[in-house]
């Protein structure tokens, strides 16, 4: 059996899924299974990023018109929806990345002390 702290690896530090989403989306528009496995592999295999965290967070970004939505034939030539920043998503990026920055500035700064 596993210890925690092995099988702990891979989760996301709360509200840091919308940003990697919105950043994930800098680079095009991408079906939802993209967003995912792009995470994942630009992670080094560190982040997952189950669906039903995911989906619900697309949907959520969708409504708050950071991102839009249209469908389309991914690359097996299956139905899905595929999403895309929009400027208002820009913004929010930008915004969330100051954050996330001075956050983690502290954080290292408190690890790196005596």
């Amino acid at each position: 059996m596993a210890k925690k702290d092995e099988r702990s690896g891979g989760e996301l530090v709360q509200g840091t899924l919308d940003m990697l989403v919105l950043k994930t989306l800098t680079r095009g528009a991408m079906h939802g299974y993209g967003i995912a496995l792009s995470i994942q592999q630009v992670s080094d295999e560190v982040l997952r990023v189950e669906e039903g965290s995911l989906y619900p967070a697309l949907h959520r970004l969708e409504v708050d018109g950071v991102i839009a939505s249209e469908w389309g034939q991914s690359e097996n030539n299956r139905r899905a929806k595929f999403y895309r920043l929009t400027p208002l998503g820009r913004k929010q990026l930008a915004k969330e990345s100051q954050k996330w920055d001075r956050l983690s500035g502290a954080i290292a700064r408190v690890m790196q002390t005596a």
